[in-house]
């Protein structure tokens, strides 16, 4: 049998967008307003979900930026939340993104972990979540975000790591709303119809 290998990159789209928006985010609302416009461009782009993400440090500078690449590659786990974990350890070279809580890191995502999502970021290392759209939001365009604690916050912050919820949360919606007005594939493998 022969060794497989895997690999994947942000589409091509992304290099532009990250010329033209800058790495430097002040504020919370700046960092999700960034993501969210990753999030809008993915899908006008139609290379994968209606998700985006992004890690930045203390001072709001952008270290990786992450969006769903589930259709475009192939792949389930390529959630925006993972992609942009991997490549951040990745930059920093090493699966604790944190240094054992020395360093601050900030995961922005446009819409509230799903279950594998929630999952990864106790292990990755983050200080911070920040979301927009609630997991109900994604779930009322027909996303499974599978079996996660109903006060999955409250998991996370008991771990030491703060959760903001609900920044520029209308502004999320839309870009979910709007995949849907394109026809975007609602992806949930194993389901049952």
């Amino acid at each position: 049998m022969k060794l497989l290998e895997f690999k994947f990159s942000l589409p091509g789209w992304m290099e532009d967008f990250l010329c033209e928006r800058g790495d430097r985010f002040t504020t919370v609302k700046e960092r999700m307003r960034f993501v969210v416009d990753m999030a809008q461009r993915n899908v006008q782009e139609s290379l994968g979900g209606p998700f985006a993400a992004g890690i930045f440090d203390e001072h709001g500078t952008l270290i990786a930026p992450g969006v769903n690449l589930v259709t475009s590659s192939n792949c389930s786990i390529l959630h925006a939340e993972i992609v942009a974990i991997i490549l951040a350890q990745k930059r920093l070279g090493r699966y604790d993104i944190g240094a054992g809580g020395k360093s601050y890191y900030e995961l922005v995502t446009s819409t509230e972990p799903c279950a594998m999502c929630f999952g990864a970021i106790p292990w990755s290392g983050i200080s911070c979540v920040v979301c927009g759209a609630r997991s109900v939001d994604a779930q009322s365009i027909g996303f499974d975000e599978g079996p996660k604690p109903s006060d999955w916050w409250k998991a996370l912050q008991e771990r030491k790591i703060k959760v903001v919820r609900d920044v520029l949360r209308q502004e999320a919606i839309s870009v979910l709303k709007d995949y849907t007005r394109r026809g975007g594939l609602i992806y949930n493998a194993g389901k049952r119809k």
